[in-house]
């Protein structure tokens, strides 16, 4: 998943991160606080960074967790973040708060997905945005935004196909910019060759709007939501880092009253 594939050094690869980061050999000397001679005598392998030193770059340049424990195997050191499974026993109190989260979020929809946004969990709102999905897109894994974006998924129903649409890959890219995961750029490939008869505006060109909105349609209804993402904070494991919560709240006091409707309809 990364761009510490084969056998390159620590220091090349700390360049390449750099460089992906936009930022200069100064940028970085000053933000790390290390000489900049220091810092080119790392990227050109004159001098092998400790342990310590690896861990300060990465947390600088804000690398992900799997990220630095390739520099470290790269430099010659032993990872030091864990991946836990989600269901081992150590692991109990992550699912018990994302269980929580998830119920307390009813009768809104919620998801729980991973770096790759494959469904981990969900609540049971979320079956209002799953009606008319095509089944094969409903076998594990689950991809969110394939869910969202392919013709025999939700992209039928989404009176605004295009703006969501231009949100969602733009969100992706973004995170392909931040991560260099080389499987986020096949899913960005595969949904930008899925097909939209609506005009994708540009992300962030002043619309007038608060939030980009997702307009969902419901029989002859219109359900409007907007979302929100909430991550684990100072994680120390790697599949609780590349977890995140993505929840749906109405966007207007209709769709709010047909959620309550539909969670307690008497």
């Amino acid at each position: 998943m990364t761009t510490t594939s084969g056998n390159r050094p620590v220091g090349e690869l700390l360049r390449q991160w750099r460089e992906r980061r936009r930022m200069s050999q100064l940028d970085l000397a000053i933000q790390a606080d290390i000489s900049t001679r220091h810092l080119s005598f790392v990227e050109t392998g004159r001098s092998k960074p400790s342990r310590d030193m690896i861990l300060h770059l990465a947390e600088e340049l804000e690398l992900p967790l799997r990220e630095r424990n390739h520099l470290l195997l790269a430099g010659g050191f032993a990872p030091v973040f864990a991946e836990t499974p989600l269901n081992s026993p150590e692991m109990a109190s992550v699912r018990t708060a994302l269980g929580q989260v998830l119920s307390g979020h009813q009768p809104y929809p919620a998801v729980v997905v991973d770096q790759r946004w494959n469904l981990v969990d969900r609540n049971s709102a979320t079956g209002l945005l799953l009606r008319g999905v095509a089944p094969e897109l409903l076998v594990p894994p689950v991809n969110v935004l394939r869910l969202s974006l392919h013709p025999k998924g939700m992209a039928h129903r989404i009176l605004n196909l295009g703006e969501w649409r231009a949100h969602l890959l733009h969100r992706l890219r973004r995170q392909i910019s931040l991560t260099a995961d080389p499987e986020l750029t096949e899913l960005w490939r595969e949904l930008d060759g899925y097909p939209c008869d609506q005009p994708e505006p540009e992300i962030g060109a002043g619309t007038g709007q608060i939030v980009i909105p997702l307009r969902l349609r419901r029989g002859y209804r219109e359900l409007v939501f907007f979302s929100t993402m909430t991550t684990f904070g100072t994680p120390l494991d790697i599949t609780v880092a590349e977890l995140a919560i993505e929840a749906y709240f109405p966007a207007n006091p209709e769709t709010a009253a047909y959620l309550q409707h539909q969670h307690h309809p008497d």
